[in-house]
């Protein structure tokens, strides 16, 4: 890969897991439209460790708060919102591991197709959008349930079709279930980790495997530059959610996927 390649791919990796917009969308473009390679399994390895270390650094005293509550909370069988929080996410990331490991294999085969991602793109863009002008803002994190949870991890199954986007299909829930936008948001970011620790995990055991030569330079940009965009996506994300809402990812999914069914159908 050209160093540009690897700037290019490793900002948008780290932009798009967290953004409501589709990050296979994007991913998928560049092949499209300047006949890139793929960037191989190291380089996937590479950007998820980014993204994983941005999530963790930016919630890292959250998660600390969560992970010593869920213990105690095992151990003296004592609950506070920290641990349920805990619960909650384990709850969720429970349907879209089932769905992957019983439909992985037939979306990978099947729903894979650049005709596809252009129309969940929009589609659910358009949800996206409805659930932010309808879905009431009247419920925060203590407001969880396992009924709105195991909604929220429903919905983050459907990501596993492409073009879905997984963080705007959980704010997507949330919103419908009437949490305020900032809660929404930082549940989708939290229960992000789970799956993109275990992607991460599965990429690298079949690195290890196979006997792919790895460009370390490039490993080594790829996770910095997906780490440094993603904390500044969750970052500036949620310092302007509030005021911006979620109109403008709206009509940006409707613009990709339109110019991705211009490339299917031209």
């Amino acid at each position: 890969m050209l160093w540009y390649q690897i700037v290019f791919l490793a900002v948008i990796q780290g932009l798009t897991e967290f953004l409501p917009i589709s990050s296979s969308a994007h991913l998928i473009l560049p092949a499209q439209l300047l006949d890139w390679q793929d960037q191989g399994l190291a380089f996937d390895v590479a950007v998820h460790v980014g993204t994983l270390t941005a999530i963790v650094g930016y919630f890292r005293k959250d998660i600390a708060q969560i992970i010593v509550a869920w213990c105690v909370s095992i151990k003296d069988r004592r609950s506070t919102p920290d641990s349920r929080l805990a619960w909650w996410i384990v709850i969720a990331t429970i349907p879209a591991c089932v769905a992957g490991l019983l439909l992985g294999g037939f979306i990978e085969t099947h729903l894979r197709s650049l005709e596809v991602i252009a129309y969940t793109t929009i589609g659910f863009g358009v949800l996206l959008w409805l659930s932010d002008l309808y879905g009431k803002t009247t419920k925060t994190e203590q407001d969880f349930g396992w009924k709105s949870v195991l909604c929220i991890g429903f919905a983050q199954a459907l990501a596993l079709i492409p073009g879905t986007s997984r963080s705007g299909i959980t704010m997507t829930a949330a919103r419908f279930l009437g949490f305020t936008r900032e809660s929404a948001a930082r549940f989708s970011f939290l229960l992000s980790i789970p799956l993109i620790l275990a992607a991460g995990g599965l990429k690298t055991v079949e690195l290890v495997s196979s006997n792919v030569l790895v460009d370390w330079t490039s490993i080594v940009m790829g996770v910095v530059l997906s780490a440094i965009s993603a904390y500044l996506c969750i970052y500036l994300f949620l310092k302007w959610l509030n005021k911006i809402g979620f109109f403008p990812f709206f009509v940006y999914r409707l613009m990709l996927g339109g110019v991705l069914l211009l490339i299917v159908y031209l």
